[in-house]
């Protein structure tokens, strides 16, 4: 065989290798399907591989005054963010503002709930975990031991938001008292929602949401 055929058939041969390879990494690569728990109480992102725990982060998660978004979620969006961001952004799906997952500057607010919602890591470990999850990776926070409702019952008021409040226009709005669109704010739609069922229950006209109307409305504590 002639010199010059031979070298055709290796670098024939070296490119059918590689397309293997590439098919090979593809293959698995799509086989992986990955999920996030942060439990924002241990200050603790785990994430798994195919159901199976492969690593676990140290985080931090919102202040009581600015809670992180309570339920399951979905990674929508993934950016090279500054550097107050530590350089990683994950966004989520929140209905009620932008949250999501990212580096910071401030190291000492590592550990323990000190953000204002969003899940905080160390800059290295959240570089690492930007490069392995995709976009529609799914993204549960828990914050207590009673679901949306985190830690128990919160006397709330217009301004405040959260899985709570979400929970509250779902149930005013299938009552048929909340005619927008369930969002996890709490409005002047949802003031007026609140109105209407404390009239409509013989109940004492208000235009918050205490304990004892979210009791009423029938909601309970399980854990």
């Amino acid at each position: 065989m002639k010199l010059k055929n031979k070298v055709g058939l290796i670098i024939l041969l070296a490119i059918i290798l590689v397309c293997i390879n590439l098919i090979i990494l593809y293959s698995n690569n799509s086989n992986k399907k990955y999920k996030i728990l942060v439990d924002v109480e241990e200050s603790k992102l785990y994430l798994f591989e195919n159901d199976e725990l492969i690593k676990e982060y140290k985080c931090a998660g919102g202040k009581p005054s600015t809670p992180s978004p309570i339920g399951t979620w979905t990674i929508i969006s993934k950016g090279k963010w500054g550097e107050g961001f530590g350089g990683s952004w994950m966004g989520f799906n929140v209905p009620w503002g932008k949250f999501g997952i990212h580096g910071t500057t401030e190291k000492y607010s590592v550990g323990w709930s000190s953000s204002h919602g969003c899940i905080r890591m160390n800059n290295s470990e959240v570089a690492e975990l930007y490069n392995i999850i995709p976009i529609g990776t799914k993204v549960t926070i828990v914050d207590g031991p009673y679901g949306n409702f985190g830690k128990g019952f919160r006397n709330l008021k217009s301004g405040m938001y959260g899985s709570d409040v979400l929970e509250i226009q779902k149930k005013l709005k299938s009552l048929g008292f909340f005619y927008g669109t369930p969002n996890g704010v709490f409005g002047s739609a949802t003031e007026e929602a609140v109105k209407q069922y404390c009239r409509k229950n013989n109940l004492y006209v208000r235009k918050t949401i205490d304990i004892d109307l979210q009791s009423h409305m029938g909601f309970k504590l399980i854990d």
